[in-house]
């Protein structure tokens, strides 16, 4: 039986995740529009499996340590809608992934987001060889426009975060609020993660399991 959830959160798929960690590496894609909880959806799997088969089992990757720098984004006159999928380094996310799949280096060393900052830190996070399942999480995982396309070929199987719309604004209200200050905040979850969120929701037909 699945564990319940905390915070509000839907049980864990426990025998779906059982059946992805094998002595094998799975790369498990985990896709939703901005606000869906994605991440910490990522962490409770992963958690979940460390917990079932010991520390070091599982590891999570998040797609947002692969937003173009804030300078960068400036340079190129789209700080202004960063999230986009043309803000984000997709070669550098497809390397990395093509680097987790063959898995012949001691460690592979990937970016992390620093929601706090709105930047990346390179080389944050620790994927040892031992790591059978990496879950990696992001808004355009399932998306194939341009060099998007290159990314699911690389995930074993991708499951689909759906949340209720009036959460996942709620949140996203108050995430962008807290970065931007009240009115602006409004403003950019208008004009910038809702059109984000429409290009991610058309993708959940490609998933091979829908999260509600």
């Amino acid at each position: 039986m699945s564990p319940p959830g905390r915070g509000g959160d839907t049980p864990l798929p426990v025998d779906a995740i059982e059946s992805l960690v094998g002595p094998g590496r799975v790369l498990l894609g985990l896709v939703g529009p901005p606000g869906a909880g994605k991440t910490t959806a990522a962490r409770r799997i992963a958690a979940h499996v460390d917990a079932r088969h010991g520390p070091g089992t599982a590891a999570v990757v998040g797609m947002d340590g692969f937003h173009l720098a804030n300078e960068i984004l400036v340079a190129l006159g789209r700080r202004d809608r960063k999230g986009a999928p043309d803000t984000f380094d997709v070669d550098g996310l497809v390397s990395l992934l093509e680097r987790l799949v063959r898995r012949n280096e001691p460690a592979v060393y990937a970016p992390r987001f620093d929601r706090s900052r709105e930047e990346a830190i390179a080389a944050a996070v620790a994927i040892p060889r031992e790591v059978r399942l990496v879950v990696v999480e992001g808004n355009y995982l399932l998306y194939d426009a341009g060099p998007w396309a290159r990314v699911r070929p690389l995930l074993h199987i991708v499951w689909y975060r759906d949340t209720p719309a009036a959460v996942r604004r709620r949140r996203l209200l108050d995430r962008q609020q807290r970065t931007y200050g009240s009115e602006a905040g409004a403003n950019w979850v208008r004009r910038v993660d809702e059109p984000n969120a429409a290009l991610v929701e058309a993708t959940r037909s490609r998933a091979d399991r829908i999260i509600s």
